[in-house]
């Protein structure tokens, strides 16, 4: 599969020129999936038998991304899962191993990170040079210098917060800044005038489907990360129906919770691979209707 990884461009995505974009595209175009499987793993919440594992965290989602990785188009680490717990070096090695098992599907490491000068560039190179990942979350609320040492490593994705689905995320986010809210001049400048190496793409949460729909209308066929599908409640219709590009794909739909805990123990893996499936095959059946309701 790794030599899959120059050849997005025969899927006609002339955007999808460099390395996270390709991976995505080709992830995409092989699994025929848009489901991102979130890899947060809390110990109060593993299987007894995974608790006593010398590196449980690392054992839990190997057994994850083995069982789930068929109905993936992505998978995502919330660094803060591991840190939390001293657990770093079990997130560079489940990034390894996902990458290992998986060698076209892009691996996202979600650190949110935003800060100034030789801080920024710091944060870029932990998380691409430590973790390894193939793409970060940046948030760029500091301005365009702040996310430009992550975006300079041109062949790794930058995924830039723009509306989060949190209760509070209108407090700041749509403030109304000239003749629209603060998150849609994110969209603006990202598509306009940050993207030179074409390795952008934005988080938009599942809670605001209007808001998904206006960010699309903005940036085209720029990929999306949308979380709050699964335990969060986010309408899985909508979020197909206000998010997908051009070509019937451009999103990653982040589940976690649901996914992790859908068994207990002995049968956890198999319950999350019967639960991936199902999301995977939901989300397809959505999007055939979604295709045919446009089309009509």
């Amino acid at each position: 599969m790794a030599g899959l990884r120059g050849s997005s461009q025969r899927f006609g995505y002339q955007v999808l020129v460099n390395g996270f974009y390709q991976r995505l595209a080709t992830s995409w175009e092989i699994r025929q999936s848009l489901l991102c499987v979130g890899l947060d793993p809390d110990p109060d919440k593993l299987p007894s038998r995974i608790i006593g594992h010398r590196f449980p965290l690392l054992e839990f989602n190997r057994q994850i991304i083995d069982a789930t990785g068929d109905y993936a188009c992505a998978f995502k680490l919330q660094i803060a899962y591991y840190s939390a717990v001293g657990a770093e070096r079990q997130l560079e090695q489940t990034i390894a191993y996902a990458r290992d098992a998986f060698p076209d599907m892009p691996v996202i490491l979600d650190a949110k990170r935003g800060d100034i000068g030789s801080t920024a560039r710091m944060y870029a190179r932990e998380a691409f040079e430590r973790y390894g990942a193939d793409a970060v979350t940046v948030n760029p609320y500091m301005g365009f210098d702040t996310v430009t040492p992550f975006t300079d490593y041109g062949d790794r994705g930058v995924i830039l917060i723009c509306r989060t689905s949190n209760p509070g995320s209108g407090d700041l986010q749509e403030l109304k800044s000239g003749d629209c809210p603060v998150y849609q001049h994110i969209a603006r400048r990202a598509v306009r005038d940050w993207n030179g190496n074409r390795n952008l793409a934005l988080v938009v949460g599942a809670l605001y489907p209007d808001a998904l729909s206006r960010v699309r209308g903005i940036v085209g066929d720029m990929p999306l990360l949308v979380p709050g599908i699964g335990a969060q409640g986010g309408d899985l219709d909508a979020v197909l129906e206000c998010g997908l590009d051009s070509r019937g794909v451009g999103l990653m739909i982040n589940v976690s919770r649901d996914i992790l805990y859908a068994g207990t123990q002995d049968d956890f893996a198999r319950s999350a691979s019967l639960k991936a499936e199902s999301y995977r095959d939901r989300i397809n059946a959505a999007r055939a209707q979604t295709s045919l309701t446009s089309v009509s």
